[in-house]
């Protein structure tokens, strides 16, 4: 055992006489990103569906992380095959372009010229419902909602969702 403990004690030293990266201070930092735990995914797509439901609408809700890949996709009861797809797109579209599905439908009938935006890759679904999640100021990811009879219904669900984990809304308060 002696032996081996005295190669590794030359070893670090001639790492450390190299100046290479030895586990205790890489020559960079690294960068940290703040991650969205299963819980408040699922918590969050939860509350969706079930404000959805109360409000009589089916639908699904899909939660991705900030990259985009998915995290927790709830089929509420009734919810037709369709929303599956779509709430999941929603969600990665308002996670890969950091805004509101409804806001990027908005700007796209404003200005016609950016309506190559949805051709972007077949991920992306430029329709209301989907909504980035910012906690702490951070964007930690993306919930979509499909299903219900309009795009401000689904924006509304989605929100609820964002209600119950503490993000910061994206929606502003029915009048």
């Amino acid at each position: 055992m002696r032996g081996w403990t005295g190669m590794w004690t030359i070893g670090l030293a001639l790492v450390g006489a190299l100046g290479l990266p030895n586990g205790t201070g890489a020559a960079e930092e690294l960068p940290r990103e703040a991650v969205l735990p299963l819980s408040l995914a699922s918590k969050a797509a939860a509350a969706a569906v079930e404000k959805c439901k109360q409000d009589g609408y089916k639908v699904s809700a899909a939660v991705v992380d900030r990259a985009g890949v998915l995290r927790v996709l709830m089929r509420g009861d009734g919810a037709g095959p369709h929303t599956t797809d779509s709430s999941s797109k929603k969600a990665y579209t308002a996670a890969s372009l950091r805004r509101p599905t409804s806001e990027l439908a908005d700007l796209i009938t404003k200005n016609p010229a950016l309506q190559t935006l949805r051709d972007m890759n077949d991920r992306i679904l430029i329709l209301g419902g989907g909504l980035p999640i910012e906690i702490g100021g951070e964007l930690v990811g993306a919930i979509g909602v499909g299903g219900a009879p309009g795009a401000h219904l689904d924006d509304a669900c989605a929100q609820a969702g964002l209600d119950a984990i503490g993000a910061a809304p994206k929606v502003p308060p029915a009048k």
